[in-house]
């Protein structure tokens, strides 16, 4: 299937050091094995840097357009490219192990609001003894809790077991542990080095790191 939607499908994304959204769209496509064409919107952009910023109503980037279609929403093109590669298992086969990972899919594309805000991603970053705020401390203790049932549940050593959207809608979260240098227990440390092994995800922070553009107001110790 690669071969043939090569041509026909794009995937735009901002910067690869600070924008989270366009990391998960981009590790699903790579996960889904359907071969893409690479587009970056500066960060410079004014609507990118509203959205890497917080400050945008709506999170248009990462685009995936295929065959004409285009599709915005992150957790849009994880389902779309479960549909058109199906063989790839981005969702679980099992319709209750597949509701739980929507479930928290959902989870973190609409919450963590907290979290966004006191760490944000920022791959070329290293804060260590960083005074995380208290209300992000719950958002912390919460993305820790869904990792240890997910991963005690289906036996790892990925979220649902085999990696899927769940496990690319968090890498950003893993990214933010350690700019931060939050302390974890035991297995969600686990998780996170696990996360940071992928190729694909060596990949986008060889790139990131490669990235000359910066924003100002994220390079800030708050």
């Amino acid at each position: 299937m690669a071969a043939n939607t090569a041509a026909a499908t794009t995937l735009t994304i901002s910067s690869k050091n600070y924008s989270s959204w366009s990391l998960r769209g981009w590790l699903m496509a790579k996960l889904s094995g359907v071969a893409f064409e690479e587009i970056v919107v500066s960060p410079d952009d004014v609507a990118a840097r509203a959205e890497i910023l917080l400050l945008s109503p709506s999170i248009l980037v990462p685009c995936l357009t295929h065959d004409g279609a285009k599709i915005w929403d992150t957790l849009a093109i994880g389902e779309f490219l479960n549909e058109i590669a199906p063989t790839a298992g981005l969702l679980p086969a099992d319709r209750m192990r597949r509701a739980h990972c929507r479930s928290i899919c959902g989870e973190i594309h609409s919450g963590f609001t907290s979290l966004r805000s006191a760490l944000p991603m920022n791959l070329k970053g290293h804060f260590p003894k960083f005074k995380v705020w208290s209300k992000a401390q719950g958002d912390i203790a919460r993305v820790t809790q869904i990792w240890r049932e997910c991963l005690e549940t289906y036996g790892g050593p990925y979220l649902f077991g085999e990696i899927s959207i769940a496990d690319a809608m968090y890498a950003p979260v893993a990214t933010r542990f350690r700019t931060y240098d939050v302390p974890l227990d035991d297995v969600s440390q686990s998780y996170c080095d696990r996360i940071f092994e992928l190729p694909a995800m060596q990949e986008w922070i060889a790139a990131a790191l490669l990235e000359k553009e910066e924003i100002e107001e994220l390079e800030v110790e708050f």
